[in-house]
C-alpha cells in the first residue's frame, strides 16, 4: 500500500507534541485505547480522546470498529502510514512553524530512543549486534544523496516484516543523511 503524503492542513494537525507522542505509541506498540495511551503517556484520558479524534480527522489513525465497546474504542494506524517531504512546504509561510515544531520534535524522538537504548541493560549478545555509527567522509551530490537514501529503504524493506522467531525483539533503525557546511 503506498503511503498517503502528508499536505499543509494535516501537517498542522499533526504537529503538536502530544499528538506526535500519541502516534508513535500506536505505531509502535499497535492498536490502544484513550484509557492505555492516557496511562502510559500520563495525560488525562480527556486529552488524549481529544487528541485521538484530531489524528483521525487528519486520517493518521482510525478506529477499530470490530474491537472494543460504545464506551471503550480502540485507536489504530491505518496500512500503508504517512510520508513527509519538508520541501513540499520550503515557500509555503503558513506551515514553515508547523513543520519546524514537527522536525524539532521528531529529531528529539530519535534522540531519546537512542537515550534509552544506551540507558537500558541490554544482553551481550544484543550489545554485539546493535550499532551506533556515523559515516563522515562522504561528498555526494544531492542526486547520490537520494539515491543512497533509496538504496538503505530498499534493504530496510527487505527486513521488514513479522518474524516467527521467539528470540526475535522489535528493532528500530535509525538514519539520518544530511548534507553539512565545513567549518
Amino acid at each position: 500500500m503506498t503511503p498517503r503524503r502528508i499536505d499543509a492542513r494535516s501537517l498542522r494537525g499533526l504537529a503538536h507534541p502530544l499528538r506526535m507522542r500519541i502516534l508513535e505509541a500506536l505505531e509502535l506498540d499497535g492498536p490502544a485505547t484513550s484509557t492505555g495511551l492516557s496511562a502510559r503517556l500520563g495525560e488525562s484520558t480527556g486529552t488524549i480522546s481529544w487528541h485521538l479524534r484530531l489524528l483521525a480527522e487528519h486520517g493518521y489513525i482510525e478506529e477499530e470498529a470490530d474491537r472494543g465497546t460504545k464506551r471503550e474504542r480502540w485507536w489504530r494506524v491505518p496500512p500503508g502510514g504517512t510520508v513527509l517531504n519538508p520541501a513540499d512546504f520550503r515557500d509555503d509561510p503558513e506551515t514553515s512553524g508547523a513543520l519546524k515544531v514537527y522536525l524539532e520534535d521528531l529529531v528529539e524522538r530519535y534522540y531519546d530512543r537512542v537515550r534509552r537504548y544506551v540507558a537500558e541493560d541490554w544482553s551481550g549478545e544484543w550489545q554485539h549486534a546493535a550499532g551506533l555509527s556515523d559515516w563522515r567522509d562522504l561528498k555526494l551530490t544531492p542526486e547520490k544523496l537520494v539515491a543512497l537514501n533509496e538504496e538503505l529503504q530498499a534493504t530496510i524493506e527487505r527486513y521488514t516484516g513479522d518474524s516467527e522467531d521467539p528470540d526475535a525483539m522489535p528493532v528500530i533503525v535509525q538514519l539520518q543523511s544530511f548534507p553539512r557546511r565545513p567549518a
